[in-house]
């Protein structure tokens, strides 16, 4: 994919998220099964990263489980960062919420966080939405260059295709004047049907993509599962590990 095509994906998205922040978010009022399940293993007092934080939904969860580390949640959705403000608001949690854009080639420069490396990084979502192998590359050095020595970072990309009802929200790329040649494989675009209407991209990963990732970034795949939706297999969880300790 050229970059030309890959900013119009990524503008296409943006468009998205800021019309539809709000029925997206009221879609969003419960956290999956999954993140759940990777919270339930984070100590208490762990600095956590959290990017594409969308409406706050995990500084909810750590807030209402006293969570006492750092928490630094970025998403380049205004609209989003301002609900997730509004839906954390202990003054004992130390929490952060910042705009950035994830694709950008420094996004991890221009946020101001608290501290410099982080013991957790998540990623519930996200790379998904990120067009082209080389941003993603980009994406993912930035996340290992922001993790602790002994950090975890997890990911959660939606398996869309597991799911004949989510197979019927596949449209045409022509939809918005791109051809099939243009895109990479795995590449899909998709309706939006709940408070509006609206088409986003996504990158539908298999086990295999995903390790070959984290191989070239100087990551090591050390856990993987399938969670989510009423199947319990619309979302593939890896976590990761810097590849040297």
């Amino acid at each position: 994919m050229d970059a030309e095509v890959a900013q119009r994906l990524i503008a296409l998205n943006k468009a998205f998220y800021q019309k539809l922040a709000s029925p997206f978010s009221a879609t969003r009022s419960q956290l999956q099964a999954g993140v759940k399940r990777v919270l339930g293993e984070v100590p208490e007092d762990a600095n956590i990263l959290d990017l594409g934080c969308g409406n706050g939904g995990v500084a909810r969860e750590l807030e209402q489980r006293w969570h006492t580390g750092k928490y630094v949640g970025v998403d380049f959705s205004e609209e989003l960062l301002a609900i997730a403000r509004k839906n954390v608001t202990s003054p004992r949690f130390k929490v952060q919420f910042i705009q950035g854009d994830l694709t950008a080639s420094d996004w991890n420069l221009q946020s101001p966080f608290f501290i410099d490396h982080f013991d957790f990084i998540f990623a519930f979502a996200v790379l998904h939405h990120v067009p082209s192998h080389k941003l993603r590359l980009d994406f993912l050095k930035q996340v290992r260059g922001l993790l602790a020595s002994r950090g975890r970072f997890t990911l959660s990309n939606w398996q869309f295709l597991n799911s004949p009802k989510l197979k019927e929200r596949i449209q045409p790329w022509e939809k918005i004047g791109v051809s099939d040649s243009q895109v990479d494989e795995g590449d899909y675009l998709l309706d939006w049907r709940s408070g509006g209407k609206g088409l986003r991209y996504v990158h539908h990963f298999d086990t295999a993509e995903l390790e070959a990732l984290a191989e070239e970034t100087d990551f090591r795949v050390v856990n993987e599962f399938l969670s989510d939706g009423k199947t319990g297999n619309l979302a593939l969880y890896q976590i990761w590990a810097p590849a040297k300790m």
